[in-house]
């Protein structure tokens, strides 16, 4: 059974979520964020990267899911998640994971069931979806929303696999 961390990157805070993608559906391994000190902005991608890094070596996840960029108003503010973004993303390919990227509007669209859903009714499902009691800052619930549409996307390629819809 695959091991999916996802990842809702930030330049402050990058949230992460892990989940076991289990036959019978996917298993709460771990959650939390990577809170980013002030300073240089080379020396925060620093430890977004050693951040990650730890993480992978910790709970030795299979596979990342990861938010793509998206352009809203400020290009300052893409161009910096994006580096954000980056830097998490070469800390799990030193570790040889799979990347799978996700737009908002998918992840929201398989929590949610559409595609415009805010943040607090994605981490409503993500605590129905996992069983999970209590709180959970909102962007853990947003790495753990990565992870649960990456594990769905997983079940459902295999379903078809089963079916013979796709070839192996």
């Amino acid at each position: 059974m695959p091991r999916i961390l996802g990842i809702d990157p930030g330049s402050r805070v990058t949230g992460y979520g892990i989940v076991d993608d289990a036959p019978d559906g996917s298993v709460y391994i771990a959650s939390g964020c990577i809170q980013v000190r002030p300073g240089q902005f080379p020396q925060r991608l620093k430890q977004i990267f050693d951040g990650v890094d730890a993480i992978v070596g910790k709970y030795l996840p299979d596979e990342l899911a990861i938010e793509q960029v998206f352009m809203h108003r400020n290009a300052d503010s893409a161009l910096k998640l994006g580096q954000a973004r980056g830097a998490a993303m070469c800390a799990v390919l030193v570790h040889d994971l799979a990347v799978y990227e996700y737009a908002a509007r998918q992840i929201k669209q398989a929590l949610v069931g559409k595609g415009s859903a805010d943040k607090l009714q994605v981490r409503h499902m993500v605590k129905i979806l996992l069983g999970l009691d209590g709180e959970i800052q909102i962007d853990a619930s947003d790495a753990l929303g990565v992870a649960l549409c990456h594990a769905h996307h997983r079940q459902t390629e295999r379903r078809l696999h089963e079916r013979g819809v796709y070839p192996s």
